[in-house]
């Protein structure tokens, strides 16, 4: 895109010539000068010309330029469809990127915000975005980010509490596809997360019961049905059945603390499990960390349930945990669906 300054260059030299020009045919223009209209500025033709489309973002309506030059995302459920689309970036949060997208991550050319944990919102004013994309992890800095840059337009469309998950990533697909100019694309992945799923329940051996946990630092934690974050909200996508219900469990990242004992109680015919250290460097993991199938297979209290028995554990992909968006879950639905059918 041409930018308002060279324009504004380009409008000065052309009407240079034509001062030159009138100059030298002075007499035979004379007449025709206190008819001609002023010169418009480019800067203003190109600020009312440019197209915005109107969204419901997670704040009501807003209206959002089309296919904006400068954009700075935070939200790491967008980051593959960004990517999918060739979409630059001039700011992103590295520190919580890992290395699912490098062509962001090690280009220096997009500046870095660190982590939503000690968020460096210089570096967003620095970038002078047209666009702001917030996300879940920075939800807190909103209304910050909203002052401290108040020419560009900020949105939220990440998944809402509460809300199904997957009509969720649905809009937020839909939306991406409205702004950037994508909006077949976006129906495409739309309707691969509704055939994934649609597969998915198909093939589940109807009452064999689930078990979900995810691990870190060589613990395993309890994703409860229905709010657990990453897993919970595929039971009720496949009407899953669950081997174990806790009352007042929570929807921390970290999972909820329970006992292998307590696995091999439920008896769980399937384990899916999200292995949260995967997704970083080795030199990055807590201590005691160990790979999620290892920790299952190898813990002696889970060594006869049928899960384990059965070889029947599904283990996420290593960058789920960064990722969270709606490729990722449409991977997952499909590697489930291809553990059912073989089951």
């Amino acid at each position: 895109m041409v930018s308002p300054h060279t324009l504004r260059t380009t409008g000065a030299i052309r009407r240079t010539r034509v001062a030159l020009a009138l100059g030298a045919t002075l007499a035979l223009a004379a007449g025709l000068t206190a008819c001609a209209p002023e010169p418009t500025d480019p800067a203003a033709n190109i600020s009312a010309s440019t197209d915005t489309v109107t969204i419901t973002d997670n704040h009501g309506e807003i209206a959002v330029p089309v296919n904006p030059q400068r954009v700075v995302a935070l939200d790491n459920t967008a980051f593959d469809t960004l990517a999918a689309w060739d979409v630059d970036l001039v700011a992103a949060p590295k520190g919580v990127m890992g290395s699912a997208w490098p062509g962001y991550t090690d280009d220096d050319a997009v500046l870095d915000i660190g982590t939503h944990r000690e968020p460096n919102l210089e570096m967003i004013v620095a970038a002078e975005p047209d666009l702001i994309i917030g996300g879940y992890r920075f939800s807190d800095q909103y209304a910050e980010i909203k002052k401290q840059n108040p020419d560009a337009t900020v949105i939220e469309i990440a998944p809402r509490d509460g809300e199904d998950q997957f009509a969720e990533l649905k809009r937020q697909t839909e939306i991406l596809g409205q702004i950037f100019d994508h909006e077949d694309e976006a129906a495409a992945l739309n309707t691969q997360l509704d055939d994934a799923i649609a597969d998915a329940k198909s093939n589940y051996p109807t009452g064999e019961t689930v078990m979900a946990v995810n691990t870190s630092a060589g613990q395993i934690g309890y994703i409860a049905p229905g709010i657990g974050r990453s897993l919970g909200s595929i039971f009720g996508a496949l009407d899953l059945t669950p081997a174990l219900e806790v009352k007042n469990a929570s929807n921390d990242h970290q999972g909820d603390d329970i006992s292998v004992e307590a696995i091999a109680d439920s008896n769980p015919d399937w384990i899916f499990a999200l292995d949260r250290d995967a997704s970083f460097a080795p030199a990055e993991r807590e201590a005691g960390s160990a790979p999620a199938n290892e920790l299952i297979r190898d813990a002696e209290a889970l060594a006869q349930v049928p899960a384990v028995t059965k070889q029947q554990i599904v283990i996420l992909d290593p960058n789920f945990y960064l990722t969270e968006g709606i490729q990722a879950y449409t991977a997952l639905f499909t590697n489930i669906s291809e553990a059912f059918a073989a089951a």
